[in-house]
């Protein structure tokens, strides 16, 4: 028997809203199958089993809202017995209750086909659209909520260009609808506005609160090196110079590999604080700070992104940054992250002092990219340079071993081509 229980999605969160699941009793799961929406302050989020199974009860109703570590449902492992999991789960009644079962036949009455009709009739009803077969189509799960208060229905809402409909989607559906429809039904505009200020506000107050704590728990001490950028940039030209425009390499997927390979050679900057010890993390898991258009942040995981090209890296970093901004993750992506990447350069600021998330014990941040004087070889010239700084724990590490990483960061950005050998 297995107990489903809500995740923590990182240290900033302490509860959950159960929007749908997307199984029912009866149904076989497998590991990374999501199995259920939830609401957090930060985003609706896909949540994943980890384990193989067939659904025994469901224990949450959706609407409700739960903390962190709530079982929500029971799984039956492979080859277990429905009677002995029964047997062993606590007597109550599930709080999502199964599908109605028709009506048994008394005895020595002949089978009809009226039972099974019924049965047939009630079964789509039981299971909501969410558990749809595969070729279903693919709502995000914030597009699923805003048109649900904007009292839009989602089936009418035109997918985007990636076959998916997203709160984009949803937000320019609502803008088309007719100005008598607008007229009839006003009062959605006002709660749906209101529910996105309380949004910001407690996303806001949540980031707060795990900022706080890091800076209370954690003993940060903080680093900076400028990093000449001409041969990153110059190897990212070339490489352009045959691409059409959508297909081109940006700058910070070549900076999230560099990243990735100097944390190899220094591990202790890659991994949890728990338990008053550091457990380093086999995989390089990095969390990039993503802002979102109404405010707030959120920093999903690039997974393994030590042993991807930085084409792979590139490609998958513009599709977690839609997704993000979609409301479309999954939890895994919010909760893997080993050590977190922020960079502020668009907004104009020379370099970034990040506060470390727990329970990580390392940030790399990244200033704007700008022309500045540069010394080579007994010369001067002008030469894009970028400030990368270090926020790390005490408890970890030190300063000297904080410099060497970041000496070894900007190596790798200065050769470029080591960044592009085949991933070991």
């Amino acid at each position: 028997m297995i107990e489903f229980r809500l995740p923590s999605l990182g240290a900033d969160m302490d509860e959950g809203k159960l929007l749908e699941w997307r199984v029912q009793p009866g149904d076989a799961v497998k590991k990374g199958q999501v199995v259920c929406v939830v609401d957090t302050a930060k985003a609706a989020i896909d949540v994943e089993c980890w384990h193989d199974g067939t659904v025994q009860r469901l224990l949450i109703e959706p609407g409700k809202t739960i903390p962190v570590g709530t079982p929500m449902a029971i799984l039956r492992e492979p080859g277990e017995a429905e009677a002995e999991v029964e047997r062993r789960v606590v007597p109550a009644a599930p709080a999502v209750p199964p599908p109605a079962a028709a009506p048994r036949p008394a005895a020595g009455t002949p089978p009809t086909t009226a039972p099974a009709a019924a049965t047939a009739a009630a079964a789509p009803a039981a299971r909501p659209p969410a558990a749809a077969p595969a070729g279903r189509r693919r709502i995000s799960p914030a597009a699923r909520k805003r048109a649900l208060e904007l009292g839009i229905d989602i089936d009418d809402v035109p997918e985007g260009a990636d076959g998916t409909v997203a709160l984009a989607d949803v937000e320019r559906a609502a803008q088309r609808r007719a100005p008598t429809e607008a007229a009839k039904a006003p009062a959605p505009s006002a709660p749906a506005a209101a529910t996105m200020a309380e949004r910001a506000a407690q996303m806001r107050k949540v980031i707060g609160a795990a900022m706080a704590r890091s800076k209370r728990e954690i003993p940060h001490y903080y680093l900076a090196e400028d990093v000449l950028l001409a041969p990153a940039t110059d190897w990212l030209a070339e490489r352009n110079s045959e691409r059409g425009v959508a297909d081109r390499l940006l700058l910070a997927p070549l900076l999230l590999k560099g990243v990735a390979v100097a944390l190899r050679r220094y591990p202790e900057f890659n991994g949890y604080y728990k338990d008053e010890a550091f457990a380093p993390s086999e995989g390089i898991h990095i969390g990039v700070a993503i802002s979102l258009r109404a405010g707030g942040l959120v920093t999903p995981a690039l997974m393994d992104v030590d042993r991807k090209d930085v084409e792979q890296v590139n490609r998958e970093l513009l599709d977690l940054i839609r997704r993000t901004r979609a409301g479309s993750l999954k939890a895994t992506e919010l909760s893997a992250g080993t050590i977190t990447v922020t960079s502020l350069g668009d907004q104009g600021v020379a370099a970034v002092y990040g506060v470390i998330y727990p329970p990580q014990v390392a940030l790399v941040g990244f200033g704007r990219v700008a022309e500045r004087p540069w010394a080579v070889d007994g010369g001067l010239r002008v030469a894009p340079v970028v400030t990368a700084t270090l926020a790390a724990d005490h408890r970890v590490s030190d300063g000297h071993r904080g410099g060497l990483f970041l000496a070894a960061l900007r190596e790798l950005l200065q050769n470029p081509d080591e960044l592009t050998k085949e991933p070991t």
